[in-house]
């Protein structure tokens, strides 16, 4: 029996416009979904707020419960929800697969969080019984992104709900299925009880409403830099946490003594993976001089030999870009950086949304594709002589997300990246990685920190209240 029901998604009780679920390979409709409006977000938080209490007060294995059985539904229903993935976001079915798993390692993580101990006992010098514990924070409001819909929403919702609280998603529209209405049909098929979850697709519009609610206290938003700016400046302005999960452009650094037949495989993946499409995606490949030449002949090589097309219908290594306004950034982008001088290597042209992969040589600060976030699959390459140089040109970026070096001596790896300031190093791999038991986070125009993973959770859906216990009412002088 599928999980998700096309016709409801019209039924549901939101007052915005209905919105067309559009496949972006071939333009073809998908479905119709009610968008949520501004004025949805007031009922939708007042719901959650009523829902909430008893759902903190529940004893946690019952919230464990139901995490972990939303957890086997990810597994039990990813036909379907591969497919969503693949045609509404444009993943190829391997990006989809990965987003799964993670979704349901996400889930059994998050069960774990709902027995872990609340607090600590701390000594007093009054006679009584002084102890710290954890407590829900309440309304939680996500504000996840288009370009890994399943994990950007679930790696909030589930740690959220598994620690007490309730929740308000807004999704991007353009994966308003993928990204809202397929957890809300998995939580609600694992037992978690009604109004804890609202789904509420929409504008930023709606996102601002949410973020400005009394009701909600604490804001998890994925997204934009410049997006992330307005809803850090918003949330101040009321008084609220945001944590912001916001954009990078990592650099992968290229010793001398790399392997280029071992990294060109890991480059390309690091920069043309899901279009290029993820925060973490290689912006700026820094490869030391000796191998300058080689590595971009044999990158712009593997961009060649790589297939794009429909995910859906044929098997290919990328899919198209999510819309023609985000094709357009891209091209405009590459357009820009060759009228600046830095030469083509391979790809810059495209068919409808599907963008060939594109390898860029000569770039330096004159080249807006280095020096900007392209969330497209441009690979902009950059030479360097000396490990000084190569730490200042990675550390010369307002990001700092992600950082890749490659290098047959890992200690040396190791020091160079002690002088880079990101949330995320992997040494002798790309830039993007994620698991459902590590941190995540950038620092500077990357984010707010990390906020993902294990006690990083706990800090960023919870309150830590203070409270005492005399045997006797505490006497006073007056």
């Amino acid at each position: 029996m599928p999980l998700l029901d096309p016709e409801a998604w019209q039924a549901r009780s939101l007052t915005g416009p209905a919105h067309t679920v559009t496949e972006p390979a071939t333009g073809e409709a998908l479905g119709t979904v009610a968008l949520a409006a501004p004025e949805d977000v007031a009922g939708a938080a007042r719901a959650a707020r009523a829902a909430q209490a008893g759902w903190a007060r529940a004893p946690h294995f019952q919230r464990a419960q139901v995490l972990r059985r939303a957890g086997d539904l990810f597994t039990e229903h990813a036909g379907e929800l591969r497919e969503w993935l693949v045609r509404e976001s444009g993943s190829v079915p391997g990006k989809a697969d990965f987003e799964l798993h993670v979704a349901a390692q996400e889930c059994y993580e998050a069960a774990a969080l709902a027995s872990r101990p609340t607090g600590q006992v701390l000594p007093s010098e009054a006679p009584r019984l002084s102890y710290t514990r954890r407590v829900p924070v309440g309304v939680v409001g996500v504000i996840s992104p288009f370009n890994a819909p399943l994990i950007l929403s679930i790696r909030s919702v589930a740690p959220a709900l598994a620690l007490g609280n309730a929740v308000v998603l807004k999704p991007d529209p353009r994966t308003a299925v993928c990204g809202g209405l397929a957890l809300a049909a998995v939580f609600a098929a694992a037992g978690l009880p009604e109004d804890l979850l609202h789904v509420l697709p929409g504008g930023a519009e709606t996102g601002a409403a949410l973020v400005e609610d009394p009701l909600v206290p604490v804001i998890s938003f994925t997204g934009s830099t410049a997006a992330g700016r307005a809803v850090g400046e918003a949330a101040g302005r009321h008084l609220k946490r945001a944590h912001l999960e916001l954009g990078g452009n990592s650099a992968l650094i290229v010793l001398e003594d790399a392997d280029l037949d071992a990294v060109i495989s890991t480059a390309a993946w690091g920069s043309f993976f899901h279009q290029g499409q993820i925060c973490m995606t290689t912006g700026r490949h820094l490869v030391h001089a000796s191998l300058y030449d080689e590595y971009v002949e044999r990158l712009a090589a593997k961009a060649d030999s790589l297939a794009v097309g429909d995910p859906h219908r044929e098997q290919v290594h990328l899919g198209p870009v999510i819309d023609a306004g985000q094709l357009a950034k891209i091209d405009g982008l590459v357009r820009e950086s060759t009228a600046r001088g830095a030469k083509l290597a391979a790809g810059g042209t495209h068919e409808r949304l599907f963008y060939r992969p594109t390898v860029l040589a000569g770039t330096g600060e004159h080249t807006p594709a280095y020096t900007e976030e392209v969330f497209g699959p441009v690979a902009p390459v950059r030479s360097f002589t000396t490990a000084d140089e190569a730490a200042a040109l990675a550390a010369d970026s307002p990001y700092g997300l992600s950082l890749g070096i490659v290098s047959r001596d890992t200690a040396r790896a190791l020091d160079l990246a002690e002088r880079i300031p990101t949330g995320i190093v992997h040494v002798n791999d790309q830039t993007v990685n994620d698991e459902a038991v590590a941190p995540f986070g950038g620092v500077a125009a990357s984010g707010t920190g990390a906020r993902f993973g294990g006690d990083a959770n706990l800090d960023a859906f919870t309150e830590l209240r203070w409270t005492t216990v005399r045997g006797d009412v505490a006497p006073y002088p007056f």
